[in-house]
């Protein structure tokens, strides 16, 4: 088998080799003939291929310029026909050889799929009643030099597709609009906190410390300084620091890099938006989640219905709102509300096959946490707010007056993945180092993703931080949301990828 792949092979690259050493042929034709494309700096466009299409009517008999990728030829006899792939789709090109300069029709038919071309023409129907442009000028702007994947099978590779984006972006029409939605969702986003006067910022990507979450961090050096830095995790203690500072109302979108696995629903690098909220608490920010997913699923699909890995997913806004312990007696059938020991709590969870991390301390917060993380997520398809969690687990969070051993806290999940984050954030500072101490003692015994402490931070939260509600949304999820994507690598342009063996 291997050895008659290795015979199937060596014709294709044999016949590769010879379509690259063609097209550069033509490139050295049209440079020695003082048709060098590469040497043409611009090129006017005053048309695209949907407005021509949306205005048809209007447009029709007009000349109009526009400028793109070739993606198909037909005929090449004295009638010529051609799609062209702009920014804003396809439409196709009708070249007579009669109707141009004869020297500039046989160049034209010489092009292959894959130029980019410019055109001058006028918008006609043809006789099958196809709108198309009536070339009277071509200009070739880009020559190509690797042929385009097969046009039936494609680029299918999904591995290739990642790695070639540009490529996938070419031959591949529906993935752009995974992109499209993206940029109109955080525009949305923008808009809607602009609105509500909140101010954007931006804080740093270097820092001495790795805090604002638990995560494992990626580890630089600057060599000034001579001094280990870290990429950021989160951009929770800056943006608080300047709540504490004044700036009542901020936010930040931006990247945030965590030295984690890569799966559907994670890469190193991601974006998140992250807002602060003075006199404000954990219900203000269940509001502001909803209202950002839920207007932007209906200003930009026109629906509040989705599908989502295979779901039915209903946005319409009214989400349910569920505390923990509330999640896990209906899901699980565990009533930790009636229970108060920790050495009965992590008995419970046990029994229905709950196993708590061997770093954490067996206590009724963590066991309570654990049945959930293990038994109750995954069972949370529509949009869901789960609330008050154990301090154990939100160490930036405060307490609950009513039961100190929870905080005010939420997490929004959608087809059992988290969206949202959120918290009435804790502005004790006492408090707050108390449960930094008790994050670097967990980092003592080998969980490496806990806070480490942070004395700066410590330091503002005494000068005075008004109560405060804080959220931090991953941008690439509520965009797999709304595009229907199951995977996080189809929402990023450049996801991570594993080098290729050389």
């Amino acid at each position: 088998m291997a050895e008659q792949m290795n015979n199937n092979q060596q014709p294709q690259e044999e016949n590769l080799s010879q379509l690259l050493q063609i097209r550069r042929d033509k490139l050295k034709e049209l440079q020695e003939s003082g048709n060098d494309p590469f040497q043409i700096t611009k090129y006017e466009v005053n048309n695209d291929s949907a407005n021509i299409k949306a205005n048809f009517d209007a447009l029709e008999g007009t000349s109009v310029s526009i400028a793109g990728r070739l993606m198909s030829k037909r005929g090449m006899g004295k009638v010529s026909f051609c799609d062209l792939q702009d920014k804003s789709g396809r439409i196709q090109l009708y070249a007579r050889k009669d109707e141009m300069d004869e020297a500039e029709y046989d160049r034209f038919k010489k092009y292959d799929i894959g130029d980019i071309v410019g055109v001058v023409g006028e918008v006609f129907r043809t006789q099958r009643g196809e709108m198309s442009v009536r070339v009277q000028k071509v200009t070739l702007l880009s020559k190509n030099l690797l042929p385009l994947p097969e046009k039936f099978h494609g680029l299918t590779s999904t591995e290739l597709r990642f790695r070639q984006r540009y490529v996938d972006l070419m031959v591949n029409p529906e993935v752009k609009r995974n992109f499209v939605i993206r940029s109109q969702f955080i525009k949305f986003m923008r808009n809607y906190l602009d609105n509500m006067e909140y101010i954007e910022v931006e804080t740093p990507v270097l820092n001495t410390i790795a805090g604002g979450a638990s995560a494992r961090p990626f580890i630089t050096h600057h060599n000034t300084l001579d001094i280990d830095m870290y990429m950021r995790i989160a951009t929770e203690l800056p943006l608080k620091r300047l709540i504490v500072g004044g700036m009542d109302r901020v936010y930040e979108i931006g990247r945030i890099f965590r030295n984690e696995g890569m799966d559907p629903k994670h890469n190193p690098e991601f974006t998140t938006v992250e807002l602060y909220q003075a006199y404000a608490d954990f219900h203000d920010m269940m509001d502001i989640a909803e209202g950002i997913i839920s207007g932007a699923a209906k200003e930009i699909l026109g629906t509040y219905e989705v599908e989502w890995m295979g779901e039915k997913i209903d946005l319409t806004p009214g989400w349910r709102r569920l505390t923990m312990v509330d999640a896990v007696k209906e899901y699980a059938g565990v009533d930790f509300g009636a229970i108060t020991d920790d050495a009965e709590a992590v008995a419970a969870a046990n029994a229905i096959g709950v196993e708590l991390a061997d770093a954490a301390e067996k206590t009724w917060g963590n066991a309570l946490y654990a049945t959930f993380d293990q038994r109750v997520e995954e069972k949370l398809i529509q949009p869901t707010f789960i609330t008050m969690y154990p301090v154990e687990v939100s160490p930036l969070t405060k307490r609950s007056p009513a039961d100190p051993r929870l905080t005010e806290r939420f997490e929004l999940f959608v087809c059992h993945s988290e969206l949202a984050n959120a918290y009435s954030e804790l502005n004790d500072p006492i408090d707050q180092r108390e449960r930094f101490q008790k994050q670097v003692e967990q980092r003592e015994r080998g969980d490496d993703e806990t806070e480490m402490m942070d004395d700066d931070f410590l330091t503002a939260l005494e000068y005075g931080m008004p109560p405060t509600g804080g959220m931090g949304m991953g941008i690439d999820r509520c965009v797999m949301l709304l595009t229907g994507q199951d995977t996080i690598r189809e929402v990023i342009l450049f996801p991570t990828m594993k080098p290729l063996a050389e």
